[in-house]
């Protein structure tokens, strides 16, 4: 089976071109596939789908074989796979995800995708929709316990839940300890990402992710639009902010006009292989 390894911001994937393969069984190939010892080394596989709603479908696995709703870095590497590989000559198409049908709009040079902007659509807000067992919404100042010491959480979906929490120094902070065991707290019925993020100036900040199933990565999609959306309701941050995250910089913007969030980055290859197992 062939396959094709991409990342957006070091958030890495296997890709699978479904027009021409077949997956049997994404969970367990996901789990194959993505060991970073004995597999080709992931945070888990994306399949480029055909879709009778969209112009292409994706299904996204986490490295533990989850099915997630939506992945941000992931569906912006779909967009530069479909358009570089000629799936498609436009430069705005639709993907269909869990979360919904998604619009990416590429900045094309020399007849490839440079950058893609993703309409990531409205956040989610109600606790019940996130979800996140909270008493009102939106949810904010959560205060939750892990590894000895208390956070106050603003909660997110983008498509799938986010706790998003504000910290002094994110380059020096624990993840693994504390994002490993808040992502499985009661309070969150689906599990969570856990992003924890450091506010630099109003519009530029700092951000680690301790994503569901898949445990820290070097870069979260989702989790960085949560993140802008925690931080404009808290007051800290700007509607229009750069993020840094350790595998780059995203661009993200919550328009006051439509409610919907925007989402600026980078796609790149990095190998295509072959699957013999």
């Amino acid at each position: 089976m062939k396959f094709t390894k991409m990342h957006g911001c070091g958030n890495d994937y296997v890709y699978i071109n479904c027009f021409e393969e077949n997956v049997e069984d994404p969970s367990k190939l996901s789990v194959e596939m993505s060991n970073r010892n004995f597999g080709v080394g992931s945070d888990g596989i994306i399949l480029i789908c055909p879709d009778d709603e969209a112009d292409f479908r994706m299904r996204m696995f986490n490295s533990d074989g989850s099915e997630a709703q939506m992945c941000g870095n992931g569906i912006r590497c779909v967009g530069k796979y479909v358009y570089d590989r000629g799936l498609t000559d436009k430069k705005r198409i639709s993907v269909n995800t869990l979360a919904g049908i998604k619009y990416l709009d590429f900045e094309v040079e020399n007849g490839k995708v440079k950058l893609i902007k993703v309409d990531m659509g409205e956040p989610v807000l109600e606790a019940e929709k996130i979800p996140v067992i909270n008493e009102t919404s939106p949810v904010k100042d959560k205060k939750i316990s892990a590894g000895g010491r208390e956070f106050a959480f603003t909660c997110v979906s983008m498509g799938n839940p986010h706790a998003v929490a504000f910290v002094d120094d994110v380059f020096n902070f624990d993840v693994e300890k504390y994002g490993k065991e808040i992502e499985v707290n009661k309070a969150f019925p689906e599990r969570t990402n856990t992003e924890f993020a450091e506010i630099i100036a109003p519009d530029h900040a700092k951000m680690r992710v301790w994503e569901r199933g898949a445990g820290e990565t070097l870069a979260c999609g989702t989790g960085t639009c949560a993140t802008v959306v925690a931080g404009v309701l808290n007051g800290v941050l700007e509607r229009k902010t750069q993020v840094d995250l350790l595998g780059g910089t995203l661009y993200i913007e919550w328009s006051e006009k439509d409610n919907h969030v925007y989402m600026t980055g980078p796609a790149e290859f990095s190998f295509d292989g072959v699957w013999l197992k």
